[in-house]
């Protein structure tokens, strides 16, 4: 019975040997349709190509010469001239050629220091401003991978939080969350009501409409305009109104006191001089006219002349 038992253990150890070896050939690799890899892309594009490749080894615990075998196999153009000139390189150098050596290069090549550190300051200056909160939760989780600080989930809220715009940081301050997922929730919820709170005060001016002022009122009106009659009022008013004025501008002179063509200033009747407003003539006063009622009009000069 033992000997039955060792041999059926030594052959199902063979038999998984047998199959987890041909779980790594190529063609079960490829299965998982890979993208490869021409070197015609962004830095970070190019460091997500490779955290791709090494996501699938981790997860199918890849040995080292088989990940590197794999991903020669997926560069293409560009990027297999590239490693086929640095493999003369390193074996001119007499390097060996691990897969440790194989990443170091690439990024090197596509993916620089610099352009990993500009990153992660614009990461650490990132702002919500004209962006909604989506695109701006979508471009915080690409950047953060970049940060090289320590955090935790804490710090990412403060500083989602401190990006928000500040409408929308004053409401959610108040409500202290600490966890990254609520916080991003709770943000599109407000700024969802936020919306629509605009949309409801512009409907609500626009059926009231514009509201006018005291200046809106008195635009049109010039300064110092002076008021129009109506046609019905009475005549007297009229004419007082018309005689003052016009007086000097383009009408005929006249007294207030006797109504002659002359300023009452220089009337005779007030600068002592006898005048009949009678008869019309200098010399006596109305009560002293002989005339009676047969008083006839004639003109000023016309007893000058007698």
């Amino acid at each position: 019975m033992e000997i039955i038992a060792t041999t059926r253990s030594t052959a199902g150890a063979s038999t998984s040997n047998a199959t987890h070896q041909a779980e790594w050939s190529l063609e079960n690799f490829l299965q998982h349709h890979p993208a490869k890899f021409n070197g015609k892309c962004l830095p970070d594009e190019a460091d997500q190509w490779l955290k791709d490749m090494e996501r699938i080894y981790n997860a199918k615990r890849c040995s080292d010469d088989n990940r590197l075998a794999f991903t020669e196999y997926l560069l293409t153009r560009e990027a297999s001239h590239w490693w086929a000139s640095m493999k003369m390189i390193l074996a001119d150098a007499q390097s060996p050629i691990s897969w440790e050596v194989f990443r170091s290069k690439f990024y090197e090549e596509y993916f620089p220091d610099s352009v990993r550190f500009a990153k992660e300051v614009e990461f650490l200056q990132l702002l919500q401003g004209g962006m909604s909160v989506s695109e701006y939760t979508n471009k915080f989780k690409h950047l953060v991978r970049f940060n090289t600080m320590a955090t935790n989930e804490e710090w990412q809220c403060r500083k989602f939080e401190n990006g928000l715009r500040s409408d929308l940081k004053l409401l959610i301050s108040i409500l202290c969350i600490r966890s990254f997922p609520a916080m991003v929730e709770r943000a599109k919820v407000l700024e969802k009501n936020v919306v629509e709170v605009e949309q409801q005060k512009k409907q609500q001016q626009a059926v009231r409409g514009p509201v006018l002022t005291r200046n809106n009122l008195n635009r049109g009106r010039t300064p110092y305009s002076r008021p129009v009659l109506p046609s019905n009022a009475s005549g007297s008013h009229t004419q007082s109104m018309v005689a003052v004025g016009q007086s000097g501008q383009h009408g005929e002179i006249k007294c207030l006191q006797c109504g002659r063509p002359h300023y009452k200033s220089s009337c005779p009747q007030l600068v002592g001089g006898k005048y009949c407003t009678r008869c019309r003539r200098n010399g006596h006063l109305e009560s002293e006219c002989n005339m009676g009622g047969r008083a006839v009009m004639r003109p000023p000069n016309s007893g000058r002349a007698q």
